[in-house]
C-alpha cells in the first residue's frame, strides 16, 4: 500500500471535533479533553444567569398594578395623617349618594362609590392584621367602580372584556382599573368633543386626572412625605365629580 493511500483514513479524520491525531502514528488517534467544551458550556451558564438576572430585577420594578396587594403604612404615618385620610375617604360617599341613578347600571356605580368611600375610611382607620384585608378591599373596590363607570357609559362593552375584568378583579384590581379608566377617559374626550356644554367639566377633569396621577406615583416613591395620599384623595373626588357630570348629560 502506497503512503498516500494509507493516509486517506487519517485525512478523513481531520476536522472532526474531539479527536485529535498522535503524530508519527497513521493508524492510532485518541479523544482529546473537553475543556473547551466546558468551557464554552460556562459561558453559556453564565450569558444565561446574567439574562435571568436582567429579568429578575425587571420584574421586582415593574409598576404597581402588576405587584400584589401588601398592607403598608403609606400615608398612615402619624394619627393627624390617619385622620386627613378617613376625612377625605367621605367625598366618595357624598358622591356616590348624588350620582345619577336612572338606570341599572347608573345604580351600580353608585353605589360602588359609596363602597370606596367606606372601604377606604375603614381601611385607613384600621391597624393590625385585618389592615392587610381592608387594603385589599380599597383597591377592589375602586377597581370595581371603574368596571360600573365603563358599563354606565357603554353598555354595549365587550362580554370577552368584562368577564377578563371578573376574573382580574379579585388579584390585579389595580390593572383592571387602568384599563377601565382608560376606557372611561376615551367616552369623556368623545363626548365632550361633541357636547361643548361638557368641555369645562372635562377640562377639570383632564387636570385633576394629571394632578391624581402625579400624586399617587409621588405617593409611592416619597413615602415619607405627608399627606400625599390625602391629596390624591381630593383630587380624585374631584375627577368623579366631572363623571357624574357626563353621566347626567348623557341621561338628557
Amino acid at each position: 500500500m502506497s503512503d498516500q493511500s494509507a493516509l486517506m483514513p487519517i485525512k478523513a479524520l481531520e476536522g472532526i471535533h474531539g479527536v485529535q491525531l498522535v503524530p508519527n502514528s497513521p493508524f492510532t488517534f485518541e479523544v482529546i479533553k473537553h475543556e473547551d467544551l466546558q468551557q464554552s458550556t460556562c459561558e453559556s451558564l453564565t450569558v444565561g444567569t446574567s439574562q435571568q438576572l436582567i429579568l429578575q430585577r425587571a420584574w421586582q420594578q415593574r409598576p404597581p398594578c402588576l405587584r400584589p396587594i401588601h398592607s403598608c403604612a403609606s400615608g398612615d404615618k402619624t394619627i393627624v395623617e390617619r385622620i386627613a385620610n378617613v376625612l377625605t375617604s367621605l367625598p366618595f360617599i357624598a358622591l356616590g349618594l348624588q350620582a345619577p341613578r336612572k338606570n341599572l347600571n347608573c345604580k351600580l356605580y353608585a353605589n360602588s362609590l359609596i363602597g370606596v368611600g367606606l372601604s377606604s375610611s375603614l381601611y385607613h382607620a384600621s391597624r393590625g392584621k385585618l389592615r392587610k384585608y381592608l387594603r385589599w378591599a380599597d383597591y377592589t373596590m375602586i377597581a370595581t367602580t371603574t368596571v360600573c363607570l365603563s358599563r354606565a357609559l357603554r353598555a354595549e362593552n365587550p362580554k370577552l372584556l368584562m368577564a377578563a375584568s371578573a376574573v382580574f378583579l379579585p388579584i390585579q384590581p389595580l390593572m383592571v382599573s387602568a384599563v377601565h379608566t382608560g376606557m372611561m377617559e376615551v367616552a369623556f374626550a368623545k363626548r365632550a368633543f361633541q357636547d361643548p356644554e361638557l368641555r369645562m367639566a372635562h377640562n377639570v377633569h383632564k387636570m385633576s386626572s394629571l394632578l391624581g396621577g402625579a400624586l399617587f406615583i409621588a405617593d409611592d416613591v416619597f413615602p415619607e412625605t405627608p399627606f400625599l395620599h390625602a391629596g390624591w384623595h381630593l383630587a380624585a373626588a374631584v375627577g368623579v365629580g366631572t363623571c357624574n357630570k357626563l353621566l347626567e348629560q348623557l341621561q338628557n
